[in-house]
């Protein structure tokens, strides 16, 4: 399996997306391909100012940009939060 099924939560448009995400990305790809598929889902209502950051909604931790999503916790199931 090369992608993960993920919950992303976006508070600031108060929006939630079910996304499969690749596994051999690296979290800073990941965040582009997420900010870009947003934005193209609100219809371009969704433009940050600055990149944002991914963290795992439960423990709230940010995940480092540099790190492939294999090697994180990021599984099936995970729920994100990008602020």
């Amino acid at each position: 399996m090369n992608e993960v099924l993920v919950k992303l939560y976006v508070p600031v448009i108060d929006e939630q997306y079910d996304i499969w995400i690749p596994l051999d990305k690296d979290i800073y790809t990941i965040i582009m391909l997420l900010t870009k598929s947003v934005n193209e889902l609100t219809k371009g209502y969704y433009k940050p100012a600055t990149m944002p950051y991914l963290y795992d909604r439960i423990t709230a931790k940010v995940f480092d940009i540099n790190l492939k999503v294999i090697e994180t916790e990021i599984r099936n199931g995970t729920e994100l939060v990008m602020l």
